[in-house]
């Protein structure tokens, strides 16, 4: 994928897979929404989930986002790289111009017109890809 088909595919898609590592070096692998902005991965996650322990512990995550029932319909992205807590934790609705247009795009890509409900169970994290693998087999010759 080009980055601009990278970039569209990832604001349509809205579940991806992020793994995660425990301090015992199993894996965890969970599904969750997500935002794509500014080139980073943002993912708003449960305090208390094993998945954020994890990236207490161990701050380097992959992502996949993939689509395709058939061999020839498959595409997505992986990405790699270590996340960072962003805004307070939890999230309780505190000003922050760093989550203010992630949280905006949140909004609208879940439908949830009355804007972000802060339970003050979850934060947000924000990934900056280190590495990043995309595929579109939709584009193999002949595929069509």
């Amino acid at each position: 994928m080009s980055p601009e088909e990278r970039d569209a595919f990832l604001a349509e898609e809205r579940t991806c897979r992020i793994a995660t590592v425990a301090a015992d070096g199993t894996p965890h692998v969970t599904p969750l929404w997500f935002v794509w902005h500014g080139r980073r991965f943002w993912i708003y996650s449960l305090l208390r989930s094993k998945r954020w322990t994890n990236l207490t512990a161990n701050p380097l995550v992959s992502v996949v986002v993939d689509t395709g029932a058939d061999y020839l319909e498959l595409r997505g992205v992986e990405l790699v790289g270590r996340a960072r807590p962003a805004g307070e934790q939890p999230r309780r609705g505190e000003p922050s111009p760093e989550l203010e247009p992630v949280e905006r795009i949140f909004n609208s890509k879940y439908g949830a017109s009355e804007g972000m409900a802060y339970d003050g169970r979850h934060a947000w994290a924000c990934i900056t890809p280190e590495r990043e693998y995309t595929w579109d087999f939709r584009k193999i010759a002949g595929a069509r």
